[in-house]
């Protein structure tokens, strides 16, 4: 599977009906977990019935696309399995028990409810929230892709703006030689990792280098008062810190993941057997 990001232009009405989308799927998410809560042995097909009573009890939740609503559930299971799991493996402290979102950020659609067009550089949503036809602002080319490849599009919203990902399945298929090498990593903190051979790689510390920054607007957003348009602004500026953050590129790397999987990929490559430890591992774990 492969994750295709694109920023979406639109109009202001497009916007709020994008949140108007995220919310109902937050609904739809908040109340299979309050349903699973009052009836006791709930599994996923009741809770995919339950959607079914919600969308014909709402109107503003059958206006959105079926697939989108059956995701919020799907969301809601993932986190009652979860919880579940941790129980039967007596995980210690928390068990993550399911808790009521407040403040979700996407909406999810599966194969239906959204349409490309020929050029594939805009999208449009075909239920009824109005989000409308949107431009997909970036470097990717959708047309390398078949339409039934796309499993799924997902519209985030972030501190500076919206964003459409598509889920795009793919097989990647990598050949190489073998090299006859062997290599043990040690992984720290103060350290990326530190190999049998004496090599050392540097930890990128990209929060550290912003973090005086983004103590700077938490201490604006503090100090501004509750539910006033004052707060909203700064705490949309210091998402856009954070986002920067996450953003920047380091060295060879964007971002923190980026870094790990190109380290971990030359390594893979360069070497036939992996053997690495960490602070949590107590013996050393193989991976071919």
């Amino acid at each position: 599977m492969r994750v295709v990001e694109f920023k979406v232009k639109g109009k202001t009405t497009q916007y709020a009906a994008i949140d108007e989308a995220i919310r109902t799927a937050q609904f739809v998410r908040n109340k299979c977990i309050r349903f699973w809560m009052d009836n006791h042995g709930v599994g996923q097909k009741e809770l995919y019935r339950y959607n079914t009573a919600l969308r014909a009890e709402y109107p503003f939740v059958k206006a959105l696309n079926s697939h989108a609503c059956q995701v919020g559930v799907e969301r809601a299971y993932s986190s009652i399995a979860r919880f579940y799991d941790n129980c039967k493996k007596n995980i210690a402290g928390r068990k993550s028990y399911p808790k009521f979102k407040k403040n979700n950020r996407s909406v999810e659609y599966k194969t239906s409810g959204w349409k490309l067009s020929q050029t594939r550089k805009q999208i449009t949503f075909t239920d009824k929230k109005g989000i409308g036809n949107l431009k997909l602002k970036g470097t990717w080319d959708l047309n390398f892709y078949p339409i039934d490849q796309i499993k799924r599009v997902r519209l985030v919203r972030r501190a500076d703006g919206y964003y459409a990902q598509f889920l795009i399945s793919v097989d990647n298929k990598i050949e190489t030689q073998p090299t006859g090498k062997t290599i043990g990593l040690d992984v720290g903190l103060k350290e990326f990792y530190t190999d049998s051979n004496g090599h050392s790689e540097p930890n990128p510390r990209f929060y550290r280098i912003g973090e005086k920054r983004l103590k700077f607007y938490q201490r604006r957003v503090s100090r501004k008062k509750r539910a006033s348009i004052n707060r909203k602004k700064a705490v949309n500026r210091l998402g856009r810190v954070h986002l920067k953050i996450s953003r920047q590129r380091v060295g060879v790397a964007r971002r923190r993941l980026e870094h790990a999987k190109r380290v971990a990929r030359c390594v893979i490559q360069s070497n036939d057997l992996v053997a690495y430890v960490g602070e949590a591992l107590p013996k050393a774990k193989f991976e071919d």
